[in-house]
C-alpha cells in the first residue's frame, strides 16, 4: 500500500502548493486591490507595533506569492517568504485572537514550510524550466 502512496506524491505537493496559492492570493488580493486597502492594511501593520513598510511587504508576499505559487515559479523561496509572514502574523495576532484564528495561521505557515523543505513537486513551472 505504501508504494500505491509514494506514487501519489506530487498529487499531494501540488495539492498543498493549490490550497496555499489559493488561500495566500485570496487573502492578499484583499490587502492590495481594493483602493486604499493597501494603505489600510499597512497603517494597521504600524499599530500592531511594526514598520509601517511592512505592511506593503506582507501584503504583496500574500498576494504575488499566491500567484507565483499557483503556477509553481520559485517555489521554495516563494513559500519560505509566506512562511516568515505567516509566523510573523501568528506572534502579533494570532495568539491574541484565538484558536479559530492562529490555528489557521500556523497550518498556512506549516503547508509553506513543508513547500519549502519539499519544493514544488512533478507538476510545477519550477521543474519545467529546470530550477526545481
Amino acid at each position: 500500500m505504501t508504494k500505491w502512496l509514494n506514487r501519489l506524491q506530487p498529487l499531494g505537493a501540488l495539492l498543498m502548493r493549490l490550497v496555499l496559492a489559493l488561500s495566500m492570493s485570496v487573502h492578499g488580493y484583499e490587502k492590495v486591490v481594493p483602493r486604499g486597502a493597501l494603505h489600510h492594511f499597512a497603517h494597521y501593520v504600524a499599530t500592531l507595533g511594526l514598520p509601517y513598510w511592512l505592511g506593503y511587504v506582507s501584503a504583496f508576499t500574500e498576494f504575488v506569492g499566491g500567484i507565483l505559487l499557483l503556477m509553481g515559479l520559485f517555489t521554495r523561496l516563494t513559500a519560505a517568504l509566506i512562511a516568515v509572514n505567516m509566523l510573523v502574523a501568528f506572534f502579533t495576532v494570532g495568539l491574541h485572537e484565538g484558536f479559530g484564528i492562529y490555528s489557521y495561521i500556523l497550518a498556512l505557515a506549516v503547508l509553506a514550510i513543508m513547500l519549502v523543505f519539499y519544493g514544488a513537486g512533478a507538476m510545477a513551472l519550477d521543474r519545467k524550466i529546470g530550477f526545481a
